[in-house]
């Protein structure tokens, strides 16, 4: 496996993905964003909370578990911000590494990286050492900056897979800051797995052997997808689907994305349909109950089954006062 010296640790480091001969079936982040998604904010960063997470190697220079601290870094930038950080040990990392590939930490010749679906598959079905278990994973189109960056925002990860060009790592960055742009043709023997958390106008914000950087649009679009020999997926939890819902309301099919889900092993309830709305109050104006529940059943026809309840009143009392007659 090959390693690279990194200046900033005074040692070599590991690299760890391999590239998988063919995906299996999954999920596309894009067949859940309706037309009218609102637009990311300008900037999203989730990594100050999880400072000292991310900052861990995790054992990625030691050995070729990229794909696992990658893993756990999710998780703990996840917890950090739902208020109960989760920072993995390197026990609890090289565990999960050790279940899907069969490393040992005791004999070389068992530390070969692999599949980032493969992790995937067993975070889905036995979940992280702290018990968080992934509701599924998305794969996420490269070349289109405002899904990556609505990604971002709205579920706080990106995870990539790739094929580093060696301009990236010779030389290998001094310290955090740097950014990596397009620069060449990717080497299948730097595969590697990086966790992102945020966005802003250049790029995406990644996490990788301890490091913090930018990794630009143009070179998510030209080394993160199949025909660069990358991938591009997105991690979700419970959580980060509360928090996105709540972020986006009116953006994404929430309850197809968990019909999904469970359709592929989760666990996730479809909310209940929200009950009638009390009567309507008697008004000047001569308007009769029946308008007033035709005017709010037509304006939430087009809403999805998961919406706040601010929202909810909102739209309700956006129908109502657009009845003639209706007191202002």
């Amino acid at each position: 496996m090959k390693e690279v010296f990194a200046p900033h640790l005074n040692h070599n480091v590991k690299f760890g993905r391999r590239h998988p001969v063919a995906f299996g079936p999954h999920l596309k982040l894009r067949n859940y964003l309706r037309a009218g998604l609102p637009a990311a904010p300008p900037t999203s960063d989730y990594t100050p909370k999880a400072a000292s997470i991310v900052a861990d190697i995790m054992g990625n220079d030691a050995h070729g578990d990229c794909i696992y601290a990658a893993g756990y870094h999710t998780v703990g930038v996840e917890t950090a911000n739902a208020g109960t950080p989760f920072h993995a040990t390197l026990a609890q990392v090289l565990a999960d590494y050790s279940a899907v590939t069969g490393f040992k930490p005791n004999d070389p010749n068992t530390d070969n990286g692999g599949l980032i679906q493969d992790a995937l598959n067993y975070w889905l079905s036995h979940g992280f050492a702290n018990g968080t278990k992934i509701l599924g994973y998305l794969s996420v189109d490269a070349t289109n900056v405002a899904e990556v960056q609505a990604c971002c925002y709205l579920f706080e990860n990106l995870v990539l897979g790739m094929a580093l060009p060696d301009a990236w790592i010779t030389p290998f960055p001094s310290g955090s800051g740097f950014t990596w742009d397009v620069a060449g043709t990717p080497d299948t023997n730097n595969g590697h797995c990086i966790a992102a958390f945020g966005h802003d106008a250049h790029g995406v914000k990644i996490a990788t052997w301890g490091l913090l950087g930018t990794l630009t649009y143009a070179a998510l679009a030209k080394y993160a997808v199949a025909s660069g020999s990358g991938e591009l997926w997105v991690i979700l939890t419970p959580d980060q689907l509360a928090k996105g819902q709540d972020k986006a309301p009116n953006g994404v099919r929430w309850s197809d994305l968990i019909a999904d889900f469970d359709s592929i092993g989760g666990h996730v309830p479809l909310p209940a349909p929200p009950p009638p709305a009390p009567p309507a109050p008697p008004s000047t104006g001569g308007v009769s109950l029946a308008q007033a529940e035709a005017a709010v059943k037509k304006a939430f026809a087009g809403q999805p089954w998961l919406i706040s309840s601010g929202s909810a009143v909102k739209t309700a009392m956006k129908a109502l006062e657009g009845i003639t007659g209706w007191p202002k």
